[in-house]
C-alpha cells in the first residue's frame, strides 16, 4: 500500500489511476448520485484504503476509499469521517470492513471487533 502525506495527495493519486467516481455513503449503500447508482455490499469492492489524522485537530480525521464495481463498470473515491465525526449507521463500508474484506491489512487498534 502507498504512503500519503495528506488525503488530497491520496485523492489526486487515486484520480489519476482511474477511481473517478464521486461517492457517498447513505446508510447501507454506497452512492454514485451522478450516475444514479446505489452499491449494496455485495455490488462493490474495497480496493485500497488510507487513513488520515488531522495535524492541527485530533478530531479532523477521515479514510478514504478507492472502491471499484464491476456489476456497474465503475471506481471511484468514498471519503469518510472516522471517530468523532463517523457515521454509526450499519453502513455498506462496516459490512465489509467486518466481514474481512480489507481487515487483514489493519492493525491493532484499527481491526474491528468480530
Amino acid at each position: 500500500m502507498k504512503n500519503y502525506e495528506t488525503l488530497v495527495d491520496a485523492t489526486n493519486d487515486l484520480l489519476k489511476r482511474g477511481y473517478t467516481a464521486n461517492l457517498t455513503l447513505d446508510g447501507d449503500t454506497i452512492n454514485d448520485n451522478k450516475q444514479g447508482i446505489h452499491m449494496g455490499g455485495d455490488d462493490f469492492e474495497i480496493d485500497e484504503f488510507y487513513r488520515f489524522e488531522g495535524a492541527s485537530n485530533p478530531d479532523d480525521t477521515s479514510i478514504i476509499y478507492a472502491v471499484s464495481s464491476t456489476r456497474y463498470k465503475l471506481k471511484g473515491i468514498l471519503i469518510n469521517a472516522y471517530g468523532a465525526y463517523a457515521d454509526n449507521s450499519s453502513s455498506a463500508i462496516v459490512a465489509k470492513l467486518h466481514h474481512g474484506q480489507v481487515s487483514h491489512h489493519l492493525h491493532r487498534e484499527d481491526k474491528p471487533d468480530a
